[in-house]
């Protein structure tokens, strides 16, 4: 039982592992100049140089990141839950948000730059944008796939609207309601990133910009990095929180 469960984890390590091991013969063996890739003992050098102040900018992209997701969770399983309450504000409001969703996010960066300035709010606004969809989106569908005899039950049991949705439909719908947070870790960090492109004065995105100037690949190695470790443990509390609410509740049942 202990090796089924530790056998997909000891297959990702290894295979994290190998990519590092082919990182340092490709840089090696190539012998790759250090401003185009650096190796991974020059990357990890990277980390304890003060003047990137990692932790300040770490905290920043950080916060934009799971600030912005935690935006896009409550707005889109709140439109989701009045889109199945009103058929005709669904229908008046779906097409809208899609066509707004249509907007490259690029191209909204100025105009949040312009409406808000520089800072933590507008690249969490950013993330909030790119995310919010995926889970309006699979969440709306797992609502309306709860079956009708148990809705029918509660309502001639006199059961409120809020007491239907916490639970007859949130219970049945978190499969897909995970299915669009998984989504959505992804593509907040890719907002929150892109926001710090366009426009910010601190953050690990903003870091990157600063040392492509003077071609320090290693530092830009390290943001890398440390982004994709952010996007994980993202993605990874996603899993976990996925694994306590529907597993749990699979096994329960």
């Amino acid at each position: 039982m202990y090796r089924a469960r530790l056998g997909p984890y000891t297959l990702g390590i290894a295979a994290h592992l190998l990519l590092l091991l082919a990182w340092y013969l490709f840089v090696r063996i190539g012998e790759v100049p250090k401003f185009v890739m650096p190796s991974p003992g020059d990357t990890l050098h990277a980390l304890f140089q003060p003047n990137y102040d990692w932790g300040r900018n770490i905290a920043v992209t950080g916060t934009e990141i799971f600030g912005g997701y935690a935006l896009a969770l409550v707005v889109g399983v709140a439109l989701a839950l009045l889109f199945t309450w009103s058929k005709t504000l669904e229908a008046l409001m779906l097409p809208l948000l899609v066509t707004l969703n249509m907007i490259p996010k690029v191209a909204l960066g100025p105009l949040i730059i312009v409406w808000f300035k520089y800072g933590v709010f507008p690249n969490s606004l950013m993330a909030f944008a790119i995310a919010v969809f995926p889970i309006l989106l699979t969440t709306a569908r797992g609502l309306r796939e709860v079956e009708p005899e148990l809705l029918d039950l509660v309502r001639s049991l006199r059961g409120s609207r809020w007491q239907l949705f916490v639970k007859i439909q949130l219970p049945g719908a978190l499969p897909y309601v995970f299915a669009g947070m998984k989504v959505a870790a992804i593509l907040a960090v890719a907002g929150a990133i892109v926001g710090e492109f366009l426009g910010s004065d601190k953050g690990l995105g903003y870091l990157m910009l600063q040392v492509q100037v003077t071609l320090d690949t290693p530092a830009m190695f390290m943001a890398v990095i440390l982004i994709t470790l952010l996007g994980m443990l993202l993605y990874g509390l996603v899993l976990l929180l996925e694994r306590w609410l529907v597993v749990k509740d699979a096994r329960v049942s």
